[in-house]
């Protein structure tokens, strides 16, 4: 599969993007930035803005089907768009030929960036032997088929390169149809603009009818594709309610990561449970979800969950065909929210993430800030963020690549986990009970230990799920309790 073709409908092949398959090279790219100076209302990309077109569609009645991709509210500014639109080609295995900015007013609706931009890209394309350009910006049918009529080479926009990204790193059946359903649900409305790459006849008199004819064929097999996946992604879904139920049958609780890509969440998932996933500075390195069981401080036993990663722009198609991956986030009790402390940008990548958690119904749910990679900080930089985690609701400082912070992160887990909550108690435990003694050591903190005759006398810390199975063995204040019953009945 070339750089960025998903095909027409046929199952993903194996991942070898960013590759020229005659000459074994990385292709060249050239890459072009798009800063619009006047915002667009036009729909916007993500499950919320889908929803909020759909609104504006029904109190209006009409809509373009090639009105031009709004600008987020909170993009970040054209150069380090460009600098992550630089990391998304490397992460796709391309290499970067040149890089054109192009600003304006207003969105050009024949071509985007206006036909002298074009005519100027034609010749830096040419004079340093591009295979392709991608645009760091969504482009419409409309203007992706002017754009490959204009250019010497193939055409893409930003979300084909992600989603040849995700192509690229998805490794079992269930990601891989995730990926395939994104690329055919994002391909089928651009059938008719995807020029020369998508001709089945040539051009000329007496050829309109049967290329309709097979434009036609093609969007029925395509839709057949789609409704086929969509039927496998349901039994995944079933399948992994399944295994949810089983889990929730013992009162273990699941601790999602969350963040924007490239935050280090599986470095920080194999520190924390000694796992060895795939750890890359690439982008969407992770798109495979992965549960450890992993022993807070209190003993309590939790699932750490290892989820994708987020982007600005994320695309609509990406949010929904990755729904039963994300399922992990909306079941989680706790997110970890892993942030890139060493970042430039690291507000803006915080209001992306808050944004898909939004739109995933999860942004209520109790959150951790983990600011990550402050092995990367200067002393003075590193100085403000301890200072910042001591406040209250402050965010917790690690280094997952050094260890740093770790004790503090678990204790953090610890006490955000509001199902199976951790009590003080006292126990009297004949020793004749081995099996309830090792459970208590083995699922509770022994504070104190004393032997009285037969007796185990223990004072503990322990989950109320286990402590609830050993209450026989509670040592109560009978007096305390007389004396609560009595203020009770004197108010």
């Amino acid at each position: 599969m070339a750089f960025g073709d998903g095909g027409t409908g046929a199952r993903p092949g194996p991942p070898s993007a960013g590759t020229d398959d005659r000459a074994g090279k990385p292709e060249r790219a050239v890459l072009v930035g798009v800063e619009l100076t006047v915002r667009s209302r036009a729909t916007r990309p993500g499950l919320a803005g889908a929803r909020l077109a759909a609104a504006r569609q029904d109190q209006s009645g009409e809509q373009s089907a090639n009105a031009a991709p709004s600008v987020d509210s909170t993009a970040l500014d054209a150069d380090e768009s460009l600098a992550e639109f630089r990391e998304l080609v490397s992460s796709a295995g391309g290499e970067v030929a040149a890089e054109v900015m192009q600003r304006r007013a207003r969105p050009d609706p024949a071509t985007l960036i206006g036909a002298g931009k074009v005519e100027e890209i034609a010749g830096i394309a040419a004079s340093t032997e591009a295979d392709l350009v991608l645009f760091d910006h969504d482009l419409t049918p409309t203007q992706l088929r002017n754009l490959e009529a204009a250019l010497p080479c193939r055409v893409l926009d930003r979300t084909q390169l992600i989603l040849d990204i995700f192509a690229r790193h998805a490794r079992t059946r269930e990601g891989q149809l995730q990926v395939e359903l994104a690329q055919l649900e994002y391909m089928l409305p651009r059938l008719t603009g995807r020029g020369k790459s998508m001709s089945q006849l040539g051009g000329g008199i007496g050829t309109r009818g049967p290329g309709e004819t097979q434009l036609e064929t093609d969007r029925r097999k395509i839709q057949r594709r789609i409704d086929q996946v969509k039927l496998d992604l349901e039994a995944v879904r079933r399948v992994r309610k399944q295994q949810r139920q089983r889990r929730e049958s013992v009162p273990v609780p699941t601790v999602a990561l969350v963040g924007y890509t490239n935050a280090g969440k599986s470095t920080l998932f194999n520190r924390l449970t000694g796992a060895q996933v795939l750890q890359s500075s690439r982008m969407f390195a992770t798109l495979d979800p992965k549960l450890r069981a992993i022993e807070l401080p209190s003993r309590r036993k939790i699932l750490l969950s290892d989820t994708v990663g987020f982007i600005r722009n994320l695309p609509h198609t990406l949010v929904t065909s990755f729904r039963a991956t994300l399922e992990e986030v909306e079941q989680a009790e706790v997110l970890l929210h892993v942030r890139d402390a060493a970042s430039t940008y690291g507000e803006e990548q915080k209001t992306q993430v808050e944004k898909v958690l939004g739109e995933l119904d999860s942004l209520g749910k109790p959150r951790i800030e983990v600011l990550n990679k402050v092995d990367l900080l200067g002393a003075h930089e590193r100085e403000g963020l301890m200072a910042r985690s001591q406040l209250p609701h402050g965010e917790v400082v690690v280094s997952a690549r050094t260890g740093e912070g770790m004790d503090a992160l678990l204790e953090a887990i610890d006490k955000a986990l509001y199902s199976d909550p951790v009590i003080d108690a006292e126990l009297s435990v004949p020793q004749k009970d081995g099996a309830s003694l090792a459970a208590i050591d083995a699922g509770m903190v022994v504070h104190r230990r004393t032997y009285d005759g037969n007796l185990v006398r223990l004072t503990v810390s322990g989950p109320a799920s286990l402590l609830g199975r050993l209450r026989k063995y509670r040592v109560r204040d009978e007096a305390a309790v007389v004396e609560n019953v009595s203020d009770e009945e004197v108010h």
